[in-house]
């Protein structure tokens, strides 16, 4: 599998050093392997290559892949280090967890590298590998996840398999160095819960009194998983408009499967395919594209509100079924259209026979196929 990032990941290998982030076993390394035929790999984690990286011992006219280097004290500094004396060093960091560290960088890296984020599979990363028809990977994705290599086995019984092996390892490799370990249990316990609550507007009340803990404990926990990419959430769109919900964020999973609810695993499917198509612009174009949700007052709602350059760019609603253009859009339309008239009002309906469009302008397509 070619993945989308890997054309751009070769040229920027030649003059920045490359930082790529995202969730366990979404094919990082994979990826920093394909960038060079031959490559040192040291992973931070194994104690053999911990000793290699602390001593500076590694093959320098090759590319070097650190992995897991966040895990080392002062990595920063001693990565600025590395990159200012080597002689044209060509370097990869890769990291399973945001650790704001790739955020917090900060002046002392500046200049030095190219940030990116590895998703798991989208149709339209399987559309450009010409894998399968289209039909077939959404059904795919929706019961196998988009990470590679339960996808590619295509089989549910080993994704059920593989599902639980993957949370265990984010519990013990990634959250268990940041939470105490009788806490992991109430962290699983969330993660679980979390999963009947994805396309709602989330609130601690609906799950302070199941975990028995304070407001405090639970954004501390859900920080957590978002930092070991288990999930991403979205923010309200609120910008010059009166009587929208302002704070109140809806969360969804990287592993869209985990979601039992047919309608909510589709919105959530939908959510991270727009997430990973507005990274890649963001990352390989440098634009400045940005993912939310639209909901007022009055219970209105439109599940995805794409902005570029801070200005609302398309409504996005998500419907397994009914082609029938929702009342939500004339809610927003107006006010909407005052920061762009050109804004786009698009139903994604994922059992839809013939696209059509409306004389309001809103275009009802198959979800696959968009």
């Amino acid at each position: 599998m070619k993945r989308e990032l890997e054309a751009q990941l070769k040229k920027d290998l030649e003059k920045k050093m490359l930082l790529i982030s995202g969730p366990r076993q979404v094919g990082k390394t994979t990826l920093s392997k394909n960038l060079s035929k031959t490559f040192t790999y040291l992973n931070f984690d194994s104690l053999k290559d911990r000793k290699d990286i602390l001593r500076n011992h590694w093959q320098r006219d090759v590319p070097i892949i650190f992995d897991e280097l966040h895990k080392m004290k002062k990595w920063k500094q001693w990565l600025k280090g590395i990159y200012d004396t080597e002689v044209n060093p060509q370097i990869i960091v890769t990291g399973s967890a945001k650790m704001d560290t790739f955020k917090r960088v900060g002046d002392s890296m500046a200049g030095r590298y190219f940030q990116y984020t590895l998703f798991p599979f989208t149709l339209k990363e399987l559309h450009f590998n010409k894998f399968g028809k289209t039909d077939s990977n959404l059904d795919g994705l929706l019961k196998l996840s988009g990470f590679p290599e339960p996808f590619l086995a295509q089989s549910e019984s080993f994704y059920k398999k593989w599902r639980r092996t993957h949370l265990d390892i984010i519990i013990k490799q990634d959250l268990v160095e940041v939470e105490a370990l009788r806490r992991i249990t109430d962290i699983i316990t969330l993660a679980e819960l979390m999963t009947e609550k994805v396309g709602s507007v989330f609130s601690h009340n609906s799950v302070r009194e199941d975990l028995q803990t304070d407001d405090k404990s639970i954004k501390r926990w859900l920080t957590a998983l978002e930092n070991a990419y288990l999930l991403f959430k979205i923010s309200p769109y609120s910008k010059k408009m009166i009587g929208m919900t302002k704070k109140a964020p809806k969360y969804y999973f990287f592993d869209v499967p985990r979601v039992q609810n047919e309608a909510a695993r589709l919105e959530n499917f939908v959510a991270l395919s727009l997430l990973t198509e507005i990274h890649l612009k963001n990352e390989l174009n440098g634009e400045d594209y940005s993912l939310h949700y639209l909901r007022n007052k009055n219970g209105h709602e439109i599940d995805f509100l794409i902005c570029k350059d801070k200005t609302p760019n398309m409504m996005i609603e998500v419907k397994t079924s009914d082609a029938n253009p929702s009342k939500s859009f004339s809610a927003f339309d107006s006010a909407l259209k005052k920061q762009n008239p050109k804004i786009k009002k698009i139903q994604l309906v994922k059992n839809l026979e013939k696209p059509f469009s409306t004389r309001d302008g809103i275009h009802v397509e198959n979800l696959g196929k968009w």
